[in-house]
C-alpha cells in the first residue's frame, strides 16, 4: 500500500523555507500533487478503519474532506506566514471539524506521528470527558495501561494544556486527579521520514489506529453517549 511520497515531504520542507503566496503559486503543481498523495492515502485509511470501527464504516467519509487546509488563520496571529507547513489526515466519524474523538496521521518533515483522541475539546465536552474518566476510572486505567497501548504510545496520554488544580466540579482527592487536570487527551506514535515513505508503514499506521480505538470509543461515549 502506498504511503507518503518523498516529493510530498520535500514540498513541505521547501514551503517552510519559502512561506509566501508567490512561492506557492509558482509551485502549485507540487502542491496539487502532494494533496493528491494525501487524499489517496486517506481513502485507503478510511477503507481499512471501516473494517474494525463501525462508526467510521457508516460515516461515509470523503477523503478530500479529511485533510486539513494549508491556509493559516491569520486573524489573530502574530506570525503572518500564510501557510501551514504540515498536513493532518483527520478521520473523525462526524467530520473533520466535529467535537468527536478521532484518529489522525500528522505529516511534517522530521515530525510525523500517528494517534487518536481529542486535542482541544470545548468546555462542555471537556467536562463530560472528565466526568467519564472519574466515574469509570478503572476502565480508563485498563485502556491506557494495556501492554499494546504502552508499547505503541510510550508517551501515554498527551494533553493540550493542564490545570494546576483539579477543577472545582471534581474531587481533588480523586484517583483520577492528574487526568482531571488535563485539557486534552490524545496519543502519539512517532514515524520517521524514511518510514512514512515505505509501503509497510501502512500496517503500522493501521496498528496505531487499532490500538487507539478503545481510547477513541471511551472519549466518544463521554461526549455523545456512543454505544
Amino acid at each position: 500500500m502506498k504511503m507518503i511520497n518523498k516529493n510530498t515531504l520535500k514540498f513541505l520542507s521547501d514551503l517552510k523555507s519559502n512561506n509566501s503566496r508567490e512561492w506557492l503559486e509558482e509551485n502549485k503543481t507540487r502542491y496539487v500533487s502532494a494533496k493528491s498523495n494525501l487524499q489517496d492515502l486517506a481513502e485507503n485509511l478510511i477503507d481499512e478503519i471501516a473494517q474494525f470501527d463501525f462508526h467510521i464504516a457508516r460515516a461515509d467519509l470523503v477523503a478530500s474532506k479529511c485533510l486539513t487546509r494549508i491556509n493559516r488563520d491569520l486573524r489573530f496571529a502574530k506570525d503572518r506566514t500564510p501557510y501551514k507547513t504540515d498536513f493532518y489526515i483527520v478521520l473523525n466519524k462526524d467530520g473533520k471539524n466535529s467535537v468527536s474523538a478521532f484518529y489522525y496521521l500528522h505529516i511534517e518533515p522530521k515530525n510525523c506521528f500517528v494517534g487518536g483522541g481529542v486535542y482541544n475539546p470545548l468546555p462542555q465536552q471537556l467536562t463530560d470527558i472528565r466526568r467519564e474518566i472519574e466515574s469509570s476510572f478503572d476502565e480508563w486505567q485498563k485502556i491506557i495501561s494495556a501492554d499494546s497501548f504502552v508499547q505503541t504510545f510510550p508517551s501515554g496520554i498527551n494533553d493540550s494544556g493542564r490545570l494546576k488544580k483539579v477543577p472545582r466540579l471534581f474531587d481533588s482527592e480523586s484517583p483520577a486527579a492528574e487526568f482531571l487536570k488535563m485539557k486534552g487527551f490524545y496519543t502519539m506514535q512517532a514515524i520517521s521520514d524514511k518510514e512514512i515513505t515505505l509501503p509497510a508503514t501502512f500496517d503500522k499506521v493501521i496498528g496505531g489506529f487499532k490500538t487507539a480505538k478503545p481510547l477513541v470509543d471511551f472519549l466518544n461515549r463521554a461526549i455523545h453517549d456512543d454505544k
